[in-house]
């Protein structure tokens, strides 16, 4: 069976919490990052659509379609699959932007296709769309300090310096965005991943 490729991005959904309570929490960067792109692209208008907030944005000079599924981070894979069907997305046409444990805070990588690795909102986008063959721009929180439960880490609300560092986070992973929507996802991944440890 041929290797899918990923193909140009139609559709970019952020992964997050509705409400207030989860709107800085690291689990949110989805969201975050979905808000930046949008006012990067002078986006007024949101509306509701298949569970999801959705508006049409101009990101790096193509028209795609933003979206932040309002149900829980655990069940993203509906609202996603929906608006797929309804804008006529496949997979690979797909851009998913989350948290990830396993990256250091800070970093954000890009990668195309792959497992769930444990993250509950991309293990039920897999599970609906019946695909893993979907681009991901991964925005890298670490791990949590000590004993700390992951859940009780990735939902605590940031706050000082930590909000700060993760503003500057979000930017770098909408820039990564940006290069996925232009370049195509393999350019993003070679111009992203490792930059931060180089760097730093």
């Amino acid at each position: 069976m041929a290797t899918a490729r990923p193909k140009e991005v139609l559709l970019v959904a952020g992964l997050g919490n509705p409400g207030e309570e989860y709107a800085h929490t690291r689990h949110n960067s989805g969201f975050m990052v979905v808000d930046e792109l949008a006012r990067r692209g002078g986006v007024s208008y949101w509306k509701s659509q298949a569970g999801a907030m959705v508006a049409r944005c101009r990101v790096a000079g193509r028209e795609v379609v933003l979206a932040k599924p309002q149900s829980f981070m655990n069940t993203s894979g509906g609202p996603v699959s929906k608006l797929c069907a309804a804008y006529d997305v496949a997979p690979e046409e797909l851009l998913v932007v989350h948290d990830e444990l396993d990256i250091p805070a800070g970093d954000v990588r890009v990668k195309f296709s792959g497992g769930h690795g444990g993250h509950n909102g991309l293990r039920s986008i897999i599970d609906k769309l019946g695909s893993r063959d979907f681009s991901r721009v991964r925005v890298g929180i670490g791990r949590p300090p000590g004993s700390m439960d992951p859940a009780d880490f990735v939902l605590r609300e940031l706050k000082g310096e930590f909000a700060k560092d993760f503003a500057v986070t979000v930017q770098v992973a909408a820039d990564a965005v940006e290069a996925c929507v232009s370049e195509g996802t393999k350019h993003a991944e070679d111009l992203f991943n490792g930059r931060h440890r180089q760097e730093g």
